[in-house]
């Protein structure tokens, strides 16, 4: 491993020779001294280089001096000098004297993306526009988002599994779903982990949890849709409604928010502006039929054909809970059965509702769970009425015991999305899937 020192550690170390490297930011080159800006990946440093002047007060072109003058931005190098602490220099109150530095590899002048470039451009130069220290932020605060998520998890009991990707078969519904040849036969991309996740009760996992991909053929092109997502999954055993489901799901998202206010809140709140407010538990949980009642009260109508809340609706019921509750998170409960799953448990008392709920959080919704129905005769009948073939669904595991369980699917992107109270889940996605991206 090369030998350098992350500028983030720059400031805690006495004056003396350094090894640094990244990218050039600035350059501004003087004819008594030299300017260079360097950026890594934790943050920026300012490098000097007088020049040097002769007996005839021309200045002479030695090095480093030639190669500054040749550097264009986005080119990497390694720089090598003494550290000077110094309270004037504006950029941390460092710098580092240069006694040389080697070009790694150049970068073409012409930068094809700009401060106000257009969200399209900048996912079509991504790896440019993630050189942005606000847009470099946003991924670490998704490693330590997902990292306090699995503490949660492997403290709390759960196992960990990595399912398939690749089905026979739908894995929610026939719509939405992409199909791919698959040698003599059709392969469909996972629409979710749900099968597997309640497979895995009835091997007697107990709790699991997956972070990993999930495929959507939705041709939406909205602020909050993608046709591959991060997909953040539990399932849990032995639960008596979905409110269990709804106590975890709660608690795993205050983890994950503690971990990221305490780590990155201040560094959160000088590039976007955002105090990342950690939720107090419960989270206010309201049955949709109320939902939309205070939502007509509050002056707007749902226009749905269903029996469904919609993008408007959401943000409603979210000001709502905001101005009554002042909080940010609200479970929807309580479904229509005909807008649900055909897994979804009913309610015994009512079967036209689902024991399921969605989570939404700033006006948008992230989250979909439920108490899963885990008797075969009424997981058919339930898909039959979906219009779905039950024997082309994997259900041999709820034949031979299986405990009551549920869980949820979450949208990793949207909630940071949300979290940082950004307008677009491209800014919070590595690399954008949809309808009409496939690159880079």
């Amino acid at each position: 491993m090369t030998a350098r020192v992350l500028i983030k550690d720059l400031a805690a170390l006495p004056d003396g020779p350094v090894s640094v490297a990244g990218w050039v930011e600035t350059v501004r080159d003087q004819k008594k001294v030299q300017f260079v800006v360097l950026r890594d990946e934790s943050g920026a440093v300012q490098l000097v280089n007088p020049r040097t002047v002769g007996e005839d007060g021309a200045v002479v072109a030695d090095e480093p001096a030639v190669t500054i003058s040749g550097l264009s931005q986005g080119t990497f190098v390694r720089a090598t000098g003494e550290l000077k602490h110094d309270e004037r220099v504006k950029l941390g109150g460092i710098e580092i004297r240069l006694s040389s530095l080697e070009v790694e590899t150049a970068a073409i002048p012409e930068t094809p993306i700009a401060a106000d470039s257009g969200i399209d451009k900048r996912m079509d130069w991504r790896f440019l526009d993630l050189r942005d220290p606000r847009h470099n932020l946003i991924f670490r605060v998704q490693t330590t988002f997902e990292h306090a998520l699995r503490q949660y998890w492997v403290e709390n009991g759960f196992i960990e599994i990595h399912t398939p990707k690749l089905m026979a078969s739908a894995s929610e519904s026939r719509a939405e779903l992409f199909e791919l040849p698959y040698f003599e036969t059709t392969a469909y991309l996972a629409q979710s982990p749900q099968i597997f996740k309640q497979m895995a009760q009835a091997a007697g996992f107990g709790r699991v949890f997956e972070i990993g991909p999930a495929f959507r053929a939705d041709p939406s092109f909205t602020s909050r849709h993608a046709t591959e997502f991060t997909s953040v999954d539990t399932e849990i055993s032995w639960i008596d409604s979905h409110e269990d489901v709804m106590k975890v799901h709660e608690e795993l998202l205050v983890a994950g928010f503690t971990a990221v206010k305490e780590k990155h809140g201040e560094e959160i709140e000088r590039l976007f502006g955002v105090e990342v407010s950690v939720p107090s538990t419960p989270f206010p949980r309201i049955p949709l039929a109320e939902a939309k009642r205070i939502v007509a009260e509050r002056g707007y109508e749902v226009p749905r054909a269903d029996d469904d809340m919609d993008p408007e609706g959401e943000r409603q019921i979210s000001a709502y809970v905001k101005e009554t509750y002042d909080h940010e998170f609200v479970f929807l409960t309580d479904y229509a059965a005909t807008i649900r799953p055909y897994y979804h448990m009913r309610h015994e008392d009512d079967p036209s509702l689902t024991k399921s709920y969605d989570l939404i959080f700033n006006g948008v919704e992230i989250s979909t769970g439920a108490q899963r129905e885990h008797r075969v005769d009424i997981i058919e009948a339930q898909a039959r009425d979906k219009g779905l073939d039950p024997n082309e669904i994997d259900l041999e595991f709820f034949r031979y015991g299986i405990p009551p369980h549920g869980g949820f699917g979450m949208g990793l992107a949207r909630v940071l999305m949300l979290m940082l109270h950004l307008s677009n889940l491209r800014e919070t996605t590595y690399l954008f899937r949809g309808p009409t991206r496939l690159t880079p």
